[in-house]
């Protein structure tokens, strides 16, 4: 049965949600620790460091005036991870969780250049992302691949860092080259020459753009760094041309509405433009881009959406097909994923 509005209850929908086979395709590597996993490590580090070491109070930790204060928070959990075991035991616990909302493939941005420029050993991080990403993929059945991502405040030097790791260590699990971090302030062009470079090695360009600026930002990144695919992007909907190239060119963007809203990007959940956006055409995926941080996960991001767009299950089934559709996963590896998801909906439509 179809929701009854924009930010309806849709609560009957949350079980099939849980439940139905999908793809995370937006999603940050230390923005994705749980609240245990960071009152974990804020114990082990206490003194050194602002974040709780109590689970309850992560909560307010996490409550974000701005954008910018967002960042400032983020910055003070990536501290936290000081070491490659931390690194594996994080990414792990990220991929059991994950698993757990019925995730079968995701794309984890990470951003290696955040654990270097503190001194953490390049070969022994990409060593411990991949040993997470064997043991989830064996104990719970996810495939993991990665996004390395410059983070954009840290300018030029992070650019020359991250692509120095992804090309010289390349770790099996990688298949993108991103750009995260505010975009205020951080043009996309400066960054052409290391998404060129990334590209030329047979990586997909995968950066955010359009979340906290308009536009322009979208084409900086399509005309600049080659998007296949987008982060965010949500400010296509104020441009009727870019929606249209963004379809006929067969850009998807990866959109996350809890996080649009718990950084101010978008003023509440009623005004986000996630209708506008399907209703011109455009192919996206439902991302929870840093769950614990903004109190979500993907299956509430999926419940968000369907209250948004109207959907019943068999909606919120075709989010989940676009998401696995949308991915990098080869052809050939999407179909047996698409497969489990059409056998899941036939089998709740049987019930």
């Amino acid at each position: 049965m179809p929701t009854d509005g924009p930010l309806g209850p849709t609560t009957d929908l949350r079980p099939y949600i849980v439940s139905l086979p999908k793809a995370e395709l937006h999603v940050h590597q230390v923005g994705s620790a749980s609240p245990q996993t960071v009152a974990r490590l804020a114990a082990r580090h206490e003194g050194s460091t602002a974040v709780p070491a109590d689970p309850a109070l992560l909560a307010d930790y996490f409550t974000f005036t701005d954008f910018a204060h967002f960042i400032e928070v983020y910055l003070s959990v990536v501290d936290l991870i000081r070491d490659p075991q931390d690194v594996a035991d994080l990414t792990y616990d990220i991929g059991v969780d994950m698993a757990g909302q019925g995730v079968r493939y995701a794309e984890l941005t990470v951003t290696p250049y955040n654990h270097t420029s503190r001194g953490m050993d390049a070969a022994a991080f990409c060593e411990a992302i991949e040993d997470a990403r064997h043991r989830v993929a064996r104990d719970v059945g996810t495939q993991l691949r990665w996004c390395f991502d410059i983070p954009g405040e840290a300018g030029l030097p992070a650019a020359e860092g991250t692509l120095d790791v992804a090309l010289t260590q390349r770790p099996d699990g990688l298949v993108a080259f991103g750009l995260g971090g505010p975009e205020i302030g951080v043009p996309r062009p400066q960054f052409a020459p290391y998404f060129d470079a990334a590209r030329a090695e047979g990586l997909h360009s995968m950066p955010h753009a359009g979340e906290t600026t308009g536009p322009q930002t979208m084409w900086d990144a399509i005309t600049h760094l080659g998007a296949e695919r987008i982060g965010h992007g949500i400010a296509a909907a104020q441009d009727p041309a870019l929606m249209a190239h963004l379809v006929e060119h067969q850009i998807a963007l990866e959109v996350c509405p809890t996080s649009n809203v718990r950084t101010g990007a978008v003023a509440s959940l009623a005004e986000h433009p996630l209708p506008t956006l399907v209703a011109a055409g455009v192919a996206l995926s439902i991302g929870s881009d840093d769950p614990p941080m903004f109190s979500t996960t993907l299956a509430d991001e999926y419940v968000v959406a369907a209250d948004l767009l109207g959907l019943d299950r068999a909606g919120v089934t075709e989010l989940a097909r676009a998401s696995v559709r949308t991915s990098f996963l080869p052809a050939a590896e999407q179909a047996p994923l698409l497969a489990e998801i059409d056998a899941h909906e036939r089998s709740w439509t049987a019930s």
